[in-house]
């Protein structure tokens, strides 16, 4: 199996967090996006330097670093986000009897969007827990950004499975898009 891409924009549990993934993609190959409209929207955040394909983890962020003082790593947050997903949705299926879809969950400190693709991509944005949903806001980022930057370029490899999305363009896209929403007001 293959590399997996997630979209950071920042790291306080009480901002919009956002994630991209690709279905059946291993989730210790996450790559962190550089935070952008967190500047604006928090002032609890730090910022993530890109990991580069084919270069090692440790070598370009240094030693793991602690993600909201909650003492996780930020590899490690993106695991248990990524089998939380999965654990849900799975759970959801079962439990439903349909095929019903898995769009959200609140917990004290976050809550969790889920929009996913029919070609199998997952974007997950984390929110503050009053907000409402914000599932159109990752299908505003599917149908735009991902689409004009990611599909429609044919420099983009889309077997993510190796290296992972990495696209300058798509980041600069969304964090335009990003803050662009008035509920990130400046």
């Amino acid at each position: 199996m293959g590399g997996e891409q997630i979209l950071k924009p920042t790291n306080a549990p009480d901002t919009a967090t956002a994630f991209i993934t690709k279905t059946g993609i291993e989730p210790d190959r996450f790559v962190p996006l550089p935070p952008s409209i967190s500047d604006q929207v928090s002032t609890a955040c730090r910022r993530l330097r890109p990991v580069q394909p084919g270069l090692e983890r440790s070598r370009i962020q240094g030693p793991a670093r602690v993600v909201g003082g909650r003492g996780l790593p930020f590899d490690e947050e993106a695991k248990l986000v990524y089998g939380v997903v999965l654990s849900l949705r799975n759970m959801v299926k079962k439990l439903s009897g349909r095929d019903e879809a898995f769009t959200s969950y609140r917990t004290s400190n976050y809550k969790l969007h889920l929009y996913e693709t029919l070609t199998g991509y997952r974007f997950v944005l984390l929110s503050d827990p009053s907000a409402d949903s914000l599932r159109f806001v990752l299908r505003q980022l599917y149908t735009g950004p991902f689409i004009d930057h990611v599909v429609r370029n044919s420099l983009v490899e889309m077997d993510s499975r190796t290296e992972g999305i990495d696209n300058d363009q798509f980041r600069a896209a969304v964090d335009r898009h990003m803050r662009g929403l008035s509920m990130f007001g400046t």
